[in-house]
C-alpha cells in the first residue's frame, strides 16, 4: 500500500528534533512521498533544504496568504525567482486567509491572482488556502479559470454549495485531511457526494491532527487515520482509498514515482 501526503510542513521548525525519525514512521505505515508548500522568503531555505536531504519530499513555491503584508511584491518577486532557477511540482500554499486578520484583503487579493497566473505560465497546479474566504476566492477563480489552471482545494471544510462550485471547475481536486475525523467537522458528511477520483489525501503536518491523536502534533504517519475514516464512510477497503488517492496525486503533481497503487 502506498500513500501520499499531498500537504505536509515537515520542514517548519516543529520536526527540527525527530524530522528524519518522522519521516521513517510515516514510511514504514505506507506513507512514503511527501509535498511540501511554501510559505514565504523566510521558510525557503528550510523547505529547499528538507527536500535535498530526504528526496520522497516534493517542494512547492508560494506565498502564503497570512504572509501578505504591506511590500508583498517583494515576496512574489522571490516566488517568481524561485520558479525561474529551481524545480517546483506546485505553486503553493497561496489563496486567501480571512479567519485571523483582514487588514491586508485587497493585497491578499493582488497577491492571490497574480501567483494563479505563474502556475498558468509555469503550467503548475495550485494549492489553493481558502480559510473563511471560498466566496472571495470563488470571484478570483472564476475569473482565471481556463485550461491551464488546475490544482487542490487544501484541507476543504466548505459546504455542498462550495463542494459542485469547485467541482465544475472539472480540474481542481479536494484535500481531505484531519477534519474528515472530527465530530462536528462537517466534512465527513459531505463525502458521499464528492468524486473519488478528485480527492487528495493530507495532513497538514503539524497541525489538524486527526482523530485518535487529535491536540498532539501532526505528522505523516497519521494519514493513516484519514485514509481509514474515509475508507469506513464510503463502505470500501483501505487498499482502494490508497490507490485512488495516490493515483490522484501522481496525476495532478506529476510526480516522478515509480510505485503506484
Amino acid at each position: 500500500m502506498l500513500l501520499i501526503d499531498t500537504h505536509s510542513h515537515i520542514f517548519s521548525e516543529e520536526f527540527d528534533a525527530d524530522r528524519e525519525a518522522v519521516l521513517k514512521r510515516a514510511s514504514e505505515a505506507g506513507v512514503r512521498y511527501h509535498l511540501l508548500p511554501n510559505i514565504d522568503s523566510i521558510s525557503t531555505s528550510r523547505l529547499l533544504d528538507t527536500c535535498r536531504s530526504f528526496p520522497q519530499c516534493f517542494p512547492l513555491m508560494g506565498l502564503h496568504p497570512t504572509s501578505v503584508k504591506s511590500g508583498f511584491e517583494r515576496e512574489i518577486y522571490h516566488v517568481e525567482d524561485q520558479l525561474a532557477k529551481a524545480k517546483y511540482w506546485g505553486i503553493g500554499e497561496i489563496g486567501i486567509d480571512l479567519y485571523w486578520d483582514k487588514t491586508f484583503f485587497p493585497q491578499q487579493q493582488e497577491a492571490f491572482r497574480y501567483q494563479l497566473k505563474l502556475a498558468k505560465k509555469h503550467n503548475l497546479p495550485v494549492v489553493i488556502h481558502s480559510r473563511n474566504s471560498f466566496k472571495e476566492i470563488f470571484e478570483i477563480v472564476d475569473q482565471e479559470i481556463d485550461e491551464n489552471l488546475h490544482g487542490v482545494f487544501h484541507s476543504f471544510t466548505g459546504t455542498l454549495h462550495d463542494y459542485n462550485h469547485i467541482d465544475e471547475y472539472r480540474t481542481f481536486y479536494i484535500g481531505i485531511g484531519g477534519i474528515v475525523t472530527y465530530k462536528n467537522g462537517g466534512v465527513a458528511e459531505l463525502l458521499y457526494q464528492m468524486n473519488p477520483e478528485k480527492i487528495l489525501l493530507e495532513t497538514d503536518s503539524p497541525y489538524l491532527s486527526p482523530v485518535p491523536v487529535r491536540g498532539k502534533r501532526n505528522e505523516s504517519y497519521n494519514l493513516i487515520y484519514v485514509a481509514e475514516k474515509i475508507a469506513d464512510l464510503l463502505n470500501t477497503s483501505l487498499y482502494e482509498i490508497a490507490k485512488q488517492t495516490t493515483q490522484n496525486a501522481v496525476k495532478l503533481f506529476k510526480l516522478d514515482i515509480d510505485e503506484i497503487g
